[in-house]
């Protein structure tokens, strides 16, 4: 499997480029970006901003021709590259 998973330098939750296997990928189908730590972020910042993996789905292990395991792997890269913390880009 090809993967491709780069975060933007300013917006460093969100990618500028995610593919799998040379096709443009949604990160959505993987899971979600979230602030789990909301109370202590400055206004319009993240306390702890962090992507957090969902269970696949057959349909998402079909649109992208993946395996279960190769689904594991993708979510551990967003994880790991979407690890924002506490940051204040958006603000």
């Amino acid at each position: 499997m090809e993967l491709v998973v780069i975060p933007f330098d300013c917006l460093p939750c969100d990618l500028a480029t995610f593919t799998i296997n040379g096709k443009n990928s949604d990160k959505d189908d993987f899971g979600a970006s979230n602030d789990i730590d909301s109370d202590n972020a400055e206004e319009y910042g993240c306390g702890n901003n962090v992507f957090q993996g969902k269970m696949p789905t057959q349909d998402v292990l079909d649109k992208y021709k993946i395996t279960l395991g190769e689904y594991s792997t993708i979510v551990g890269e967003l994880e790991s590259k979407l690890d924002v913390g506490s940051c204040g880009w958006c603000i």
